[in-house]
């Protein structure tokens, strides 16, 4: 059964030719033989999306394919199709210019290294630091001490690599190139020189402090502002305090990490907060003045006679600040009513007073609710 060349890039029918194009870009770096060595099914996939980018990318071949199919351009071409037959192009050959013209370099080699020398400046790798600080440091902000390892450039060479008074020379392999070239069956592969590692430089003399690295480990120390609003995720990027880059390439960046604590009494949604804080079930029944905890201190709550269990209350603008400069949150106050467990024979008599002195003309909640269940299921 002839292969469908739109399922083969991925693509709908009605795709446009810029998506056809993005889609061979994909598969083409997906199954090149460069990345599926010794792959045989990875590279009859390479020679099966380069024939479908070849037809669908071409207008007139594209409507050729949608009439005929697939037959009209295998095996040299459908009987009176003249010339829209007659096998497809080398696959390497429409790779290379495709990205970017076979004669070396350009996008193909940015990819598979060719032609190009690892002597360039290349920039330091990242790092990561994670810290944890509380609830309220994050509400606040604060300042931590940070101390961490990373690779910096040799003090003894600079970088280099080399000995002081000696130096790089070219590569005697790869005659500075960085790359070697070898063949296997239609395909030519360029490959890191082994001799150089692909960087077209052997040193002459290593350098004896980083045995010829160019870089050495040092414990850095540093203090760094956290801003008020952070939260778990945060992230922090302190620029050029990462890794060195080699041959004199800027260094890295390091991102902190931020990790606030679990609170005791607080929970954190965004910039509000929420917490919950028992009372008398007298204090329920005949109202007054609750003490709240805040982060920045006590605040007076007032509760009205009758609240009921789990009534919510909001506090405005006490809860944490945006990290963004925005308004500040809200504290939500969770009412929790704490229900006395063990009674003298005094307060039952005075409470059974009060129950019997209610009679009908207030009905309990929890009653009220009992006649909407009764009432449910009739």
């Amino acid at each position: 059964m002839a292969d469908d060349y739109y399922k083969l890039l991925g693509v709908e029918k009605t795709a446009s030719a810029e998506a056809i194009k993005k889609a061979y870009r994909k598969q083409a770096m997906k199954y090149h033989p460069d990345r599926n060595q010794g792959n045989k099914e990875a590279e009859e996939m390479f020679k099966k999306v380069s024939n479908a980018y070849e037809v669908l990318s071409d207008p007139q071949k594209r409507a050729t394919y949608d009439q005929y199919g697939a037959a009209a351009f295998e095996n040299g071409g459908m009987g009176g199709m003249g010339g829209v037959g007659g096998g497809f192009r080398d696959p390497s050959d429409l790779f290379r210019e495709f990205f970017g013209g076979g004669g070396g370099g350009g996008i193909f080699d940015s990819f598979f290294g060719g032609g190009g020398h690892a002597e360039e400046d290349t920039r330091g790798n990242d790092l990561r630091f994670d810290i944890e600080i509380s609830l309220e440091e994050a509400a606040s902000g604060t300042e931590k001490t940070i101390k961490y390892k990373r690779h910096t450039q040799c003090s003894a060479c600079h970088g280099s690599g080399a000995e002081p008074g000696s130096s790089r020379k070219t590569c005697p392999t790869c005659k500075g190139r960085g790359q070697v070239v070898r063949r296997a069956g239609f395909f030519q592969m360029q490959q890191p020189c082994p001799t150089c590692q692909g960087s077209g430089k052997v040193i002459e003399k290593p350098c004896k402090k980083c045995n010829g690295s160019g870089v050495e480990v040092e414990t850095r120390t540093l203090v760094k502002r956290i801003p008020a609003g952070v939260a778990t995720g945060t992230r922090l990027r302190s620029s050029g305090d990462g890794e060195a880059g080699t041959n004199g390439g800027a260094y890295g960046d390091l991102y902190i990490i931020i990790h606030v604590r679990e609170h005791e009494l607080f929970e954190r949604n965004g910039d509000d907060l929420y917490c919950t804080i028992p009372i008398k079930f007298t204090l329920a029944t005949l109202g007054g003045t609750l003490a709240v905890p805040t982060l920045t201190g006590r605040a007076e709550l007032k509760v009205p006679a009758g609240t009921q269990n789990g009534t919510m209350f909001r506090l405005r603008g006490m809860g944490m600040p945006n990290l963004r400069g925005g308004a500040k949150g809200d504290q939500y106050v969770r009412l929790e009513i704490d229900v006395p467990k063990s009674l003298s024979s005094e307060q039952k008599e005075k409470l059974q007073a009060f129950a019997e002195a209610c009679g009908d003309k207030e009905k309990p909640i929890s009653e009220s609710w009992l006649e909407k269940f009764k009432n449910f299921f009739k």
